[in-house]
This record gives structure tokens, sequence and C-alpha cells, in this order.
């Protein structure tokens, strides 16, 4: 246990970051699951409403791994290989038909 002030400090902030870092991780994959439910739900019954939806939940997964990334939680080339990941996915459907 750190016995300098400034050394204790720097404990309480790295926890509190760990857990902010931690919560956006969290939200990032829960945007990535959804996408690709989405995805999947869209490759069973392409409809344009599918497609709507597809395309929405690919802006708000696209906007928070942009922001996580902007703000450190993520490394930048993470970042674009989700991203990729998440195109790739939509390509794969969208070439099968």
């Amino acid at each position: 246990m750190a016995n300098i002030k400034s050394a204790k400090k720097r404990i309480q902030i790295a926890e509190r970051n760990r857990l902010h870092n931690r919560s956006y991780k969290s939200a990032v994959k829960t945007l990535i699951k959804s996408y690709l439910e989405a995805v999947d739900s869209y490759k069973a019954n392409p409809t344009p409403e599918a497609l709507e939806s597809v395309n929405a939940k690919q802006s708000l997964a696209y906007s928070k791994i942009d922001r996580a990334v902007k703000r450190g939680v993520l490394h930048g080339n993470t970042g674009a290989r989700r991203k990729a990941k998440l195109a790739v996915a939509l390509k794969r459907v969208s070439a099968a038909k």
C-alpha cells in the first residue's frame, strides 16, 4: 500500500479510470452484439425496414467505437478492426443475395 499522499490519489484515479473504461468497453460490445443480431435478422428476412434497422445500429456502434478511441479506451487499430468486422458482416449478407 502506498504511503505518499500523491501515490494514494493516483491509485484512486487509476481505479476510477479502470471502471470508466470497463463500462465503455462493455457498451461497445453490447452495441456490436445488437448490430450482429440485426444483420442476422436482415439475412433471414431481407426487407427495407430491416436494412434501415441494420444501418441505424451500425451508425450507433461506429459512433461509440470512435468515441472510445478518441478517449483512449480503445487503441486506434482496435477500433478500426472492430469497425471493419462490422462492415464485413453486412457485406457478406448483401453479397449473398
